[in-house]
């Protein structure tokens, strides 16, 4: 089950060459000093080209390591290694475990 509705947007300077697809799985930087892995699945879309945006969700790998670290209107990196390759602004979260506790009534 994805853990948050994102609009997802890739960067023309990025340092990525391709376009990406259903099923990408960068890194996100969630927190200042914490980078994981997530799966993206986009809305309607099977490849998204760089500079484009696209509504889709992300599902992170272990969640429970990183618990209440996002918000809704909140932007992290998408990366590859060092390389900021695009952003991922939230617009909603669907796993409550990763909600910022003084925003838990957005979950709604």
């Amino acid at each position: 089950m994805a853990d948050v509705e994102a609009l997802i947007t890739f960067l023309i300077d990025g340092g990525r060459t391709r376009n990406v697809f259903n099923g990408y799985r960068p890194a996100h930087l969630v927190k200042d000093d914490y980078l994981t892995t997530g799966i993206h699945n986009y809305y309607d879309k099977h490849e998204v080209v760089l500079g484009e945006s696209v509504l889709g969700t992300i599902t992170f790998i272990g969640p429970e390591a990183y618990p209440q670290c996002l918000w809704v209107g909140k932007k992290i990196n998408i990366q590859e290694g060092s390389k900021i390759v695009g952003y991922a602004e939230i617009i909603k979260v669907f796993n409550i475990l990763l909600l910022k506790k003084e925003d838990s009534t957005l979950f709604e």
